[in-house]
Protein backbone atom coordinates (compact mmCIF):
# COMPACT_ATOMS: atom_id res chain seq x y z
CA UNK A 1 0.00 0.00 0.00
CA UNK A 2 1.30 3.41 -0.95
CA UNK A 3 1.82 6.06 1.70
CA UNK A 4 -0.33 9.18 1.46
CA UNK A 5 -0.19 12.52 3.26
CA UNK A 6 -2.92 14.51 4.98
CA UNK A 7 -2.63 17.17 2.27
CA UNK A 8 -3.34 14.56 -0.41
CA UNK A 9 -6.33 13.32 1.55
CA UNK A 10 -7.72 16.86 1.77
CA UNK A 11 -7.31 17.25 -1.99
CA UNK A 12 -9.23 14.02 -2.65
CA UNK A 13 -11.99 14.99 -0.21
CA UNK A 14 -12.48 18.24 -2.13
CA UNK A 15 -12.64 16.31 -5.41
CA UNK A 16 -15.26 13.97 -3.91
CA UNK A 17 -17.43 16.98 -3.01
CA UNK A 18 -16.64 17.31 0.70
CA UNK A 19 -16.48 20.70 2.40
CA UNK A 20 -14.56 21.56 5.53
CA UNK A 21 -17.12 22.68 8.10
CA UNK A 22 -15.04 22.83 11.26
CA UNK A 23 -11.42 23.20 12.25
CA UNK A 24 -10.71 23.00 15.95
CA UNK A 25 -8.87 20.10 17.50
CA UNK A 26 -9.46 18.14 14.28
CA UNK A 27 -10.87 19.09 10.90
CA UNK A 28 -14.41 17.95 10.13
CA UNK A 29 -15.40 17.46 6.50
CA UNK A 30 -18.98 16.83 5.34
CA UNK A 31 -20.38 15.62 2.06
CA UNK A 32 -23.29 17.96 1.48
CA UNK A 33 -24.92 16.43 -1.60
CA UNK A 34 -28.63 15.53 -1.31
CA UNK A 35 -28.28 12.88 -4.04
CA UNK A 36 -25.63 10.93 -2.10
CA UNK A 37 -25.55 9.41 1.40
CA UNK A 38 -24.46 11.64 4.29
CA UNK A 39 -20.74 11.31 5.00
CA UNK A 40 -18.48 12.85 7.63
CA UNK A 41 -14.69 12.54 7.67
CA UNK A 42 -12.33 13.71 10.41
CA UNK A 43 -8.67 14.64 9.85
CA UNK A 44 -5.85 15.73 12.09
CA UNK A 45 -4.01 19.02 11.50
CA UNK A 46 -0.90 17.23 10.24
CA UNK A 47 -0.04 19.17 7.09
CA UNK A 48 2.72 17.28 5.26
CA UNK A 49 2.90 14.15 7.38
CA UNK A 50 2.20 10.63 6.16
CA UNK A 51 -1.01 8.96 7.33
CA UNK A 52 -0.50 5.64 9.16
CA UNK A 53 -1.96 2.69 7.17
CA UNK A 54 -4.69 1.72 9.66
CA UNK A 55 -5.82 5.32 10.07
CA UNK A 56 -5.82 5.79 6.29
CA UNK A 57 -8.13 2.79 5.87
CA UNK A 58 -10.46 4.19 8.55
CA UNK A 59 -10.51 7.61 6.88
CA UNK A 60 -11.32 6.02 3.50
CA UNK A 61 -14.25 4.21 5.10
CA UNK A 62 -15.50 7.49 6.59
CA UNK A 63 -15.30 9.10 3.16
CA UNK A 64 -17.02 6.14 1.48
CA UNK A 65 -14.14 5.62 -0.92
CA UNK A 66 -11.63 2.91 -1.84
CA UNK A 67 -7.88 3.05 -2.18
CA UNK A 68 -8.18 2.50 -5.95
CA UNK A 69 -10.58 5.44 -6.34
CA UNK A 70 -8.35 7.55 -4.10
CA UNK A 71 -5.29 6.80 -6.25
CA UNK A 72 -7.22 7.55 -9.48
CA UNK A 73 -8.35 10.94 -8.19
CA UNK A 74 -4.81 11.86 -7.15
CA UNK A 75 -3.39 10.73 -10.49
CA UNK A 76 -5.70 12.95 -12.54
CA UNK A 77 -5.30 16.07 -10.41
Amino acid sequence: MAAYTYDQFRKVLKELGFSQVRSRKHETWLLLDPTRPYRKATLKHQKGKTIPVDLFKNMLTQAGSTQEAFARILARS
